[in-house]
């Protein structure tokens, strides 16, 4: 193999391929890239043995081949060469040995055989849909903060994507809509986001992406165009965008019937300014304690008192002006779960849905019919 390529358009590529690579691995293939070049293009490809990174790049093709070389240090010594620089990468027949070189620099790194490389096939992957590029950022940014991190269930460590059925209005103006519904929770906090079901899914079945594909699909798809390509099967799911595809294996578990978490007769409704709201709680959880982050909510006739104590630190409370019709009540939250809540409320006003002060709120978007989250109250 000997190929030139721009620093710029290698760089980029090792820097989206090589943050799949586990920094400590018993396996040592899986600590390389795998670089194949032929007619005008390099193919780079990292994996874990759980998900797969592959992007083409041009390239200047002097002779075609293959050859794997440590994927870290390679990505370090291309993002240290001057702006600018062509880079010239040649590897012998017997591909034990890649060189790199650049104006005055020149590396020689150790190969691994090509042949010991893992690949994960993709199979069947008979459904497949497109998003628009932004539809998968926002489902995933409104949800992610919400996969568990307890291994020992493993089954929340990710988010649940399937088709569903939603009902929209009231009344006469009722209508069952199918949707593409995503959820995460952690026994917590639940977050279930909607969108309109794309063309091709509505026979998905209903799968669990984890939470490292969740991760690096969202870097990748900042700079992605307008279309994501997703197909899928039971136990693999694969996105395609620009030259990039990824290629993910699904939790093998049973994601928990979350409806029955959801609350159906909670009967007290609070409306908050979301921006003002988030910045109080923020500053009054200040004082609590790093253990528990505790914050209290008092509500009285449009009126929201936060308040916090600590032994430590002392004591806190702020008011606000709410929309609040209900009886007197106090109710407890964890100050960081509840933040992450409203921090993804995108309209201005958030609607809490509460019954007691022992039973899961639910909060919403004003704006923003799609999306729905339920926070557990805690003691304080």
């Amino acid at each position: 193999m000997n190929i030139t390529i721009e620093r710029a358009a290698l760089l980029r590529s090792l820097a989206h391929v090589q943050s799949v690579v586990e920094r400590r691995t018993t396996i040592p293939v899986l600590s390389n890239v795998l670089l194949k070049a032929s007619d005008s293009t390099l193919a780079l490809a990292a994996t874990d043995m759980d998900v797969e990174i592959v992007e083409d790049v041009p390239a200047q093709v002097v002779r075609a081949g293959s050859a794997t070389a440590p994927a870290h240090t390679l990505y370090e010594i291309v993002r240290k060469l001057p702006d600018g620089a062509q880079v010239e990468l040649d590897c012998g027949g017997d591909s034990s040995m890649l060189t790199l070189r650049s104006g005055r620099s020149q590396f020689k790194l150790g190969c691994l055989p090509v042949e010991d490389f893992p690949q994960l096939t993709g199979g069947n992957l008979k459904h497949r849909f497109e998003l628009a590029a932004a539809d998968l950022r926002s489902l995933i940014d409104r949800t992610r903060f919400a996969i568990s991190t307890e291994e020992t269930r493993y089954y929340l460590n990710g988010i649940y994507i399937h088709a569903a059925r939603t009902t929209t209005g009231s009344g006469p103006n009722a209508a069952d809509l199918p949707v593409l519904r995503a959820v995460a929770t952690d026994g917590h906090r639940l977050a279930r986001i909607e969108l309109p079901l794309p063309e091709g899914a509505a026979s998905i079945p209903g799968v669990i992406i984890p939470r490292k594909t969740v991760n690096e699909i969202r870097k990748l798809i900042d700079e992605a165009a307008a279309r994501i390509e997703i197909t899928l099967s039971e136990t693999k799911i694969r996105f395609h965008f620009d030259s990039i595809t990824v290629i993910s294996k699904l939790i093998d578990g049973t994601f928990p019937d979350y409806e029955r978490v959801i609350p159906v007769g909670n009967d007290k409704i609070l409306e908050v300014k979301a921006k003002p709201f988030a910045a109080s709680v923020d500053r009054v959880a200040t004082i609590s304690t790093e253990k528990s982050r505790a914050i209290k909510l008092s509500l009285h006739r449009d009126n929201l008192t936060l308040s916090a104590t600590s032994p430590e630190a002392g004591s806190a409370t702020e008011e606000l002006e709410v929309k609040y019709g209900g009886p007197a009540l106090e109710i407890g939250f964890n100050s960081r779960y509840l933040l992450d809540v409203i921090q993804q409320i995108g309209g201005e006003e958030a609607r809490f849905i509460i019954a007691d002060a022992a039973a899961p709120s639910i909060v919403r978007d004003t704006a923003d019919g799609g999306s729905l989250y339920v926070l557990m109250p805690m003691r304080v």
